[in-house]
Formats: structure tokens, sequence, C-alpha cells
């Protein structure tokens, strides 16, 4: 999803947090609510910075969907917002958390209700008839939760009386939950999406290359095998760590290995030919940064360099500390492009070139996780090699490797 929907939808969230905030105030006030300690000012300020921080204890979970667990661990801190004696969350078949007295006799109920407000789609408050003289639950308020695919389910808040503020603090509190939903179906598109390119890039892993790789080990069979062992572990550690299945992120020590596991693959089939220079600093190995963001633009040093032309093929890959950063620059002295090709294909309207794929897959990437402003910085031109540069911040919110750990790259 683009940032402008992010945007919105966090503007919009914060809006409901202050209506809800306003809200949630006037109802601690009229219950009595013990003040927090804080000097803040009135009660209703100091009710809303309470809910302002309850809030942000209970948005966490709903990144993760309205699911069973989620709904557990967010509902005490909900009932907390609203100051009722119960309170819970429901999909559209049954109960997924229930906070409070009552949930022994009141659920079965609830659910029937429910499904009423499901097919109106709108708030509605009501008694409850409860019987039992012991049971504080004898008004409900039924609030939709909503998604992409319409109404997902309720909240519904219990009181012991009928009350208008009530009704309009649970209704915002339902909506902000919707917020809170509807953020994580875009963490999840944003994870397929993620997925998606990653296959993408997988599938560009060329059979030619296995093929020549293979038949490069297979000539070192008999004259060296010792170098042929080696190659074929290489090999195997390389196309295990490029189809590996855990987690859309790596460290840079971890993506440096496997391009050097490439280039001693390239390298047994070019031979003097492919010359390669590294400078890394240590201190930014453990930078976290997108899975198979620096391969492919090793790779497309190499094919310019070498495949596309018959001289010695000079390589240089750096990363060096710049405080909140980590720059690392990807340079080689290969036939180059002509600048105005290069914009058309990290514009989209031109394909077909696997350098170009691996281009704009690392360019689409770049910019989805850090921003615009984070996008490769590339120099070329026409028989003037290509230098490749990426800012990557040290830390950024949701960037994190989750893959085991590797040993460093040897240098």
């Amino acid at each position: 999803m683009t940032g402008a929907v992010l945007s919105a939808l966090a503007v919009a969230g914060a809006a409901l947090l202050l209506g809800l905030g306003w809200a949630g105030g006037r109802w601690h006030a009229r219950r009595g609510e013990r003040a927090t300690g804080l000097a803040l000012g009135t009660p209703v300020e100091r009710a809303t910075f309470h809910t302002l921080h309850t809030a942000s204890l209970a948005a966490p979970p709903l990144r993760a969907g309205l699911t069973e667990d989620a709904a557990r661990k967010a509902a005490k801190r909900l009932r907390s917002l609203l100051g009722t004696e119960a309170l819970c969350l429901t999909d559209r078949r049954s109960v997924l958390a229930w906070d409070g007295p009552g949930a022994d006799h009141h659920e079965r109920r609830a659910m029937a209700r429910v499904a009423v407000m499901l097919d109106s789609g709108r708030s509605m408050s009501l008694r409850t008839e409860c019987t039992r003289p012991d049971c504080p639950l004898k008004w409900a308020v039924f609030a939709p939760l909503t998604g992409e695919d319409g109404v997902l389910g309720a909240l519904v808040a219990y009181g012991s009386r009928e009350s208008a503020v009530l009704v309009r603090a649970a209704t915002e509190l339902a909506r902000w939950v919707s917020v809170q939903l509807e953020l994580s179906e875009l963490d999840r598109s944003r994870t397929r999406l993620m997925e998606a390119e990653i296959k993408a890039l997988r599938a560009q892993i060329s059979p030619h290359f296995i093929f020549n790789s293979l038949a490069a080990i297979a000539s070192f069979v008999r004259t060296d095998p010792e170098r042929a062992r080696d190659l074929l572990l290489e090999f195997a550690d390389f196309t295990r760590y490029s189809f590996r299945r855990h987690g859309e992120f790596t460290t840079l020590a971890e993506e440096l290995r496997s391009i050097e596991q490439y280039l001693a693959l390239a390298g047994a089939r070019f031979g003097d030919r492919l010359k390669v220079t590294l400078q890394v600093a240590p201190e930014v190995l453990p930078v976290a940064l997108p899975f198979l963001c620096l391969q492919p633009l090793v790779e497309n040093a190499v094919k310019h360099g070498l495949e596309d032309s018959t001289g010695e093929c000079l390589i240089t890959i750096a990363a060096r500390d710049a405080g909140a950063e980590a720059v690392i620059t990807i340079e080689d002295n290969g036939v180059g492009m002509d600048p105005a090709v290069l914009r058309r294909i990290l514009a989209g309207e031109r394909s077909g070139s696997s350098s170009g794929i691996g281009l704009t897959n690392v360019d689409e990437r770049i910019r989805q996780v850090y921003g615009d402003a984070y996008g490769p910085v590339i120099e070329t031109g026409v028989g003037a090699g290509m230098k490749i540069s990426l800012r990557i911040p040290k830390y950024r919110a949701g960037v994190h490797s989750s893959g085991p750990g590797q040993q460093p790259p040897r240098y």
C-alpha cells in the first residue's frame, strides 16, 4: 500500500483517539475514577492522557489482526479505556475474548445480537434483559468492527445502566480498533508483496548461471579435487541462502557472505579476468537490510564487466559507517549503460533484461522499506562502468534480521 494510505489511516486513528479521549474523559469523570496522580490539569485532561497511554498498549496486539490471541491481549486494555463492567470482542461467528464478569451466561446471547448487528452494520444499544440480581451487566452497546471486506465482528461494551456517553465512546473505540485492523491488513499486504518480490528475484537466478557453475566445478574434479570440493560447498551455501524461507530481512554480514560465495563461483568460471576489492567497516556488519538487495547488484556488475566484454573486470564493494547510516557502494569498470535507458528500466518502461529486473526489484524494495529518499543512486555511462550507492539506516522500526546467524565474511 502507498504511504498516502498509511498516513490517512494514521490521521484517522489520531482523530478517533482524540474523540475517544474526550468521551472517555466525560465517562471517567462521571464515574468518579481516581486520578492518575499526575498534575495534568482537569479530570477530562487526565482521562485523555490515560486514554492515549492505554491505547498505545492496546494497539500492538490488534496489528496482528482480529484473532483470538490478539483479542485476548487487547480486551483488557480496551475495557480500561471505556471503564465498563465488561467488554468482549467477536468475529462473525464467535466471541474471541471476554474481559469482566458475566461471560458464563451472556456470551451466547451476545452472539445472537451480534448477528443482528452484522446484517445492519450499525451500532446499537439495548437492555441485556439479564434476570440475575447479582449481575451488573444491565445495558450493552454493540459496535461493528470493519475492514476491507465489510463488517468483521463486533466490540460489545457492557454497563450497569443506559448511558449516551458510553454509546458514543464505544462507537469511537470500535472505529479506532477498525483502523488498527486495517493497518494489520496493510502490514500483511506489504509482507506478501515483499515475499512476491523476493520470489521474483529467486526466479531470476539464472539456470544458465547454475549450469555454468556446476560445469566450472566439474572442470576441477580431476585437476584440483580439493578446489572442486570447496566450490561445491560454496555453491550449496549460496543456493541455500538464496532460497531460504525465513524472514524478509538479513544482516549485511550475511548478504556479503552470500556475495562472497557468488564471486567464488564466478571466479572459477572466468579465472584471472575477475578482480574484486572489498572494503568493509566491521561496525556496519550487523546492520539489517532487505534480503537479497545487494547480490543482484553484484551479479549485474559481473554481467556487464565479464559476460558483456572481453577485458578484465574490476569490481569494488565497499561499506562504510556514516553515523546513523551505512553507505554501501558497488562499482565496476564494465560496459556501463546509457543513462536514458537506465531511467526507462527503473520506470518500468523497459523489461526483458535480467539485470533490469534485478535493478528494478532492488530499487522498489529499498524505497518501499525506507522511503523514496533512500533509493539507489546509480552513476553510469556507455563504456564508463557503473557505480551504485545505497544508504541504509542502521535502525528502522520493523527492520530486523530474523534469520539464523552466520559467520561474518572472510576478508
